[in-house]
């Protein structure tokens, strides 16, 4: 009989409602990962960034029916992954996921995953790049609580995936589907990242690194001299400075420069607020101000097949 393999996927989350925005707005800032500094300094200034942007943001979840739709593709994720293990190895797979500041959260997890009696545990990223924002706070948390609840199953963790082929051409893939139906060359190709503080960079995270390592491996793989292409960060709410150039002001830059755009989001493998309502809504909304004619945006990878058996294969190369 073959081994038990328990996956387990995770990301940041985003809220079930609209009752649950500011208490996620709070989880996340309250993060030591993200807002770095100590109690109760930390906790006040929570409180004052979730009090002072759920209005906002419930307007946000408001765009796309009252609840982010990516829980749901989460679970095609995990449907599908499942299924590709399945077909790789004798072993028995089973998917499971927590959010960093939503539910299902880490400690909720673990009765159901022990109840599936696993050898082993491999814990998958839903984010390509690495930061301790993201990756790094969710395994902070991961480790807290195994240890809390004692939990002696093996595990193993895949930090990050950022010039994968797997997933660099599942995203050129979707590039190119929009490429074939343009007759000019006067785009520009925005690679839109999410942001994270510009302090967290200087201190040493890799991910403004390693999102240009996916820009390079993206630039190769199309191949076309005639694509302009530049990085660029979404804005995050909160007092601390992002990283930039901010993708707005790209955008503006690209319209002042007679640019249309294609712009790509590289940081999310799934749709959620910051695609939906960030990308189509107000970052569309600014092109045209500018002038744009022609804004196109390049969707997520989701539950593409070849993201998902490639996904699925480094989950083997990494077994315990």
């Amino acid at each position: 009989m073959g081994k038990k393999v328990a996956v387990i996927l995770f990301n940041q989350g985003e809220p079930d409602c609209l009752d649950a925005v500011k208490p996620y707005i709070f989880n996340k800032f309250y993060d030591p990962a993200l807002l770095t500094v100590a109690n109760p300094l930390r906790w006040m200034m929570a409180k004052s960034i979730a009090s002072q942007s759920a209005p906002k943001a419930r307007n946000t979840f408001r765009e796309i029916g009252d609840i982010s739709p990516l829980m749901n593709e989460i679970q095609k994720k995990k449907t599908k992954l499942e299924a590709y293990l399945s077909e790789l190895s004798n072993d028995e797979f089973k998917c499971f996921s927590f959010m960093r500041y939503w539910k299902p959260y880490a400690k909720d997890i673990f009765d159901e995953v022990k109840e599936f009696l696993p050898d082993e545990m491999i814990l998958v990223p839903l984010y390509p790049q690495y930061s301790i924002t993201t990756t790094g706070s969710a395994l902070i948390e991961w480790n807290k609580q195994v240890k809390k609840k004692k939990i002696e199953i093996p595990f193993r963790v895949i930090k990050d995936y950022p010039e994968n082929d797997f997933f660099i051409d599942s995203i050129v893939g979707l590039i190119n589907e929009k490429l074939k139906l343009l007759k000019s060359s006067d785009y520009r190709l925005l690679l839109s990242a999410h942001g994270i503080p510009k302090k967290t960079i200087e201190s040493g995270d890799p991910f403004q690194s390693q999102v240009e390592k996916t820009r390079e491996a993206i630039d190769k793989k199309l191949n076309n001299s005639e694509l302009d292409i530049v990085t660029c960060y979404q804005r995050q709410i909160g007092p601390l400075e992002q990283q930039g150039p901010l993708t707005e002001d790209e955008i503006e830059r690209a319209a002042l420069e007679n640019k249309n755009i294609i712009i790509v989001p590289i940081s999310f493998i799934s749709e959620c607020s910051e695609t939906l309502v960030e990308l189509d809504i107000n970052y569309k909304e600014v092109a045209e101000k500018a002038g744009i004619k022609d804004y196109i945006r390049i969707k997520t990878v989701q539950d593409n097949d070849q993201f998902i058996l490639g996904l699925a294969n480094l989950i083997m190369e990494n077994r315990v």
